[in-house]
């Protein structure tokens, strides 16, 4: 098998900008999602084309927030896509309003078969579903992890998948690699499990792969939890594969890139409830570029 450190899943070719759909949710308030994938991959130099999945007023962890489902007009955006023969090097979805909004994923990926294909199963943490999850949507999710070029869950979302039982974020490595290997053996190409800690100030993102050998990125663990960490991780990984890194080189910038993001915005007013602040490093982004 390959090591993640020679793996290239993206050659950048030249001045050539990538075109990169992600298919997300839009929030107005407590940055997530679209609103953090756009600009970081923007960043990147990729064209990011978006295909929103519903749109909130502000993040779930609001007590108060307003949901709109965008399913029924999904179809009739992807034909015009289809009429206009736009073409991508990637699909990158997240978060989904629907179960069947997962057909639509589906219909995107077979239409561009020769995509990067990107998933981030954005179900739940803690141990818990997220609010807007039902267990149709859950299960509807599952169908996105066959095919996947990388599947980026957290330890509930892989249990979520897999039926393994969530035992917290304090695990051992063989748990995270049965995790893994179920996933796998579900038809994900290689995946990205991150967020485990052993309560010792470190904190561990393991990459494993039907190709791909066993490889773990460590980082500092710092003393707080946020809102989009998540989405910033996988946004900032798929922006450095596509800027042509190595899995491992990639999985290394997006350890560190949510961690210096983390410590900027503990330093910002009502910093836990206004989502993770990126804005002032997208020039480390812009940078995977010169080399």
């Amino acid at each position: 098998m390959a090591k993640a450190q020679d793996l290239h899943l993206y050659n950048r070719n030249g001045a050539y900008i990538p075109r990169v759909a992600a298919v997300h949710d839009l929030c107005g308030y407590g940055k997530c999602s679209l609103g953090v994938a756009i600009p970081v991959l923007s960043a990147a130099g990729c064209d990011v084309c978006p295909v929103p999945t519903s749109l909130f007023s502000a993040h779930t962890k609001f007590p108060v927030f307003y949901m709109h489902d965008t399913t029924s007009m999904l179809d009739e955006y992807l034909d015009a896509w289809q009429k206009e023969s736009v073409e991508l090097d990637a699909v990158y979805s997240g978060f989904l309003g629907s179960a069947e909004q997962v057909a639509c994923i589906q219909r995107i990926c077979g239409e561009h078969p020769k995509a990067l294909r990107v998933i981030d199963p954005v179900m739940g943490d803690g141990g818990q579903m997220y609010p807007t999850y039902t267990e149709e949507l859950c299960q509807a999710m599952a169908g996105l992890v066959d095919g996947a070029d990388i599947l980026t869950p957290n330890l509930t979302e892989a249990s979520i998948l897999t039926g393994i039982p969530y035992e917290g974020r304090d695990v051992s490595e063989d748990f995270v690699r049965r995790n893994m290997d179920a996933l796998i053996e579900m038809g994900a190409k290689t995946v990205v499990i991150k967020g485990i800690s052993h309560d010792d100030g470190i904190v561990r993102n393991y990459v494993a792969g039907a190709d791909v050998d066993f490889d773990e990125v460590s980082g500092e663990m710092l003393p707080y939890q946020l809102h989009g960490t998540g989405d910033l991780f996988a946004s900032a990984l798929l922006a450095a594969v596509m800027c042509g890194r190595s899995l491992h080189g990639a999985l290394e910038f997006a350890t560190r890139f949510v961690r210096d993001c983390m410590r900027i915005t503990i330093e910002q007013p009502d910093y836990e409830m206004r989502g993770i602040s990126f804005e002032s490093k997208l020039g480390e982004v812009a940078d995977l570029l010169k080399s």
